[in-house]
């Protein structure tokens, strides 16, 4: 069994509360514009608060029961799912349910997306987070009816905790963004993507 949490007496709680404006930590955080790379590149030497799980949540971080700490990531292969057969269809549209419903992601394969493209977008990300931090702060935003969204945790203000993580994405449906909408790191590989996928 593994169980992994924060146990704190009753006292911990009482003074972690006193000292700690969460709110305002999280403004700052939020109005720096730099996310977690940010305190990273700023050489901060320790988490903030807003990030450490509540001490006086009474639900566990992780927990596994059965003993078996190997996590096990489902593959879902979508091999022939636009060859018309529905119930092989039906069939991979279940696993994708299961999968959400139980670990919250998967990994696809044979999804028709050439290696070329996925590693052209992983060095897109890594040069859109390695850019000019004013740059990317002009990016930051909470609107997500933006044609490019960067931010730090969608839900930085109603979770228990943040996520160590950082976000950018540009919707593609139904209006995709004009090329100026983005950043000139970006630009290239969004023009990468559009002609090297075929439309499904």
């Amino acid at each position: 069994m593994v169980t992994t949490g924060l146990d704190h007496g009753a006292a911990d709680q009482t003074t972690f509360k006193a000292e700690y404006n969460r709110l305002s930590e999280l403004k700052a955080f939020d109005e720096s514009k730099a996310g977690v790379k940010g305190l990273v590149d700023a050489g901060i030497t320790e988490i903030p608060r807003f990030f450490h799980y509540p001490p006086d949540s009474s639900e566990p971080i992780f927990s596994s029961v059965s003993g078996d700490t190997q996590l096990s990531i489902p593959v879902i292969d979508l091999k022939g799912v636009l060859d018309g057969d529905r119930d092989h269809r039906q069939e991979i549209v279940e696993k994708v349910r299961e999968a959400t419903e139980t670990l919250g992601f998967f990994q696809i394969v044979n999804h028709g997306i050439p290696d070329s493209v996925l590693e052209e977008i992983k060095d897109g990300v890594r040069r859109f987070y390695e850019q000019d931090v004013e740059i990317k702060k002009s990016f930051y935003t909470r609107d997500t009816s933006k044609p490019m969204v960067h931010n730090s945790n969608f839900d930085l203000y109603n979770a228990p905790s943040a996520n160590w993580r950082d976000t950018f994405f540009c919707p593609m449906f139904p209006y995709p963004p004009k090329p100026e909408d983005l950043p000139s790191v970006c630009r290239y590989l969004y023009l990468y993507i559009v002609y090297n996928l075929d439309p499904v």
